[in-house]
């Protein structure tokens, strides 16, 4: 894994929240020891409230904190949509809590205490977690600004020709000529730069787009 973790760190961020100053102190120099970006915390709120660059990112969190549950917290990130991938580490956990944690999107959950190399490996993994979320956000963005150049007559013909409806028929919905709709199925393959209809559809799919959306 430290491959994976070189690559990450000259532009990623690892938090790291837990009220034991000295279990932050330590998470934070092992990170730092192999070249990540630490910012550590004492609480759930300091965090929160912190300015995030866009880079990518995983959060490491204490499930036992000071008047608030990791788990709790969890929920507050899910509910805020940062998408920030969370490895838990606890002194106190248990099946039911572990089992929790993931169903929530947990990335990994380690007891401490645990091998400097295990949390290493988690961050590696979570960081490459993030940074495909992100590709994957960046992929959609895309999509859309090509989307917003088609008129919305091509947005409509796009969107039976995703359906899998024919020139013909999507011209007799339309009251269009044949050749109008071919041209139009024309601009909107070239302006979402599909390379084919395959490609035209599953572009639509990630953005949504159907006859009710055309």
């Amino acid at each position: 894994m430290s491959s994976r973790l070189d690559n990450a760190a000259s532009n990623a961020m690892v938090y790291v929240v837990d009220d034991d100053d000295s279990m932050r102190d330590a998470v934070g120099m092992l990170l730092r020891s192999v070249g990540l970006d630490v910012r550590t915390f004492a609480s759930a709120q300091e965090f929160l409230a912190c300015e995030m660059p866009d880079v990518p990112s995983c959060l490491i969190l204490d499930v036992r904190l000071r008047g608030q549950s990791g788990l709790a917290v969890q929920e507050q990130i899910a509910a805020s949509e940062l998408g920030v991938p969370i490895v838990f580490m606890t002194a106190h956990g248990d099946i039911a809590m572990t089992v929790k944690a993931m169903k929530a999107g947990a990335q990994d959950f380690l007891a401490k205490p645990f091998r400097d190399q295990d949390m290493l490996d988690a961050v590696a993994n979570a960081l490459a977690r993030d940074e495909e979320r992100r590709k994957s956000r960046r992929s959609v963005a895309d999509l859309r600004v090509c989307y917003g150049s088609l008129t919305p007559r091509e947005r409509e013909v796009m969107a039976f020709v995703v359906a899998g409806m024919m020139n013909k028929q999507i011209a007799s919905e339309m009251n269009l000529s044949e050749i109008t709709v071919k041209i139009h199925r024309g601009q909107a393959m070239k302006k979402m730069q599909a390379r084919s209809l395959a490609d035209l559809v599953r572009k639509a799919e990630a953005l949504g787009v159907g006859p009710n959306q055309g």
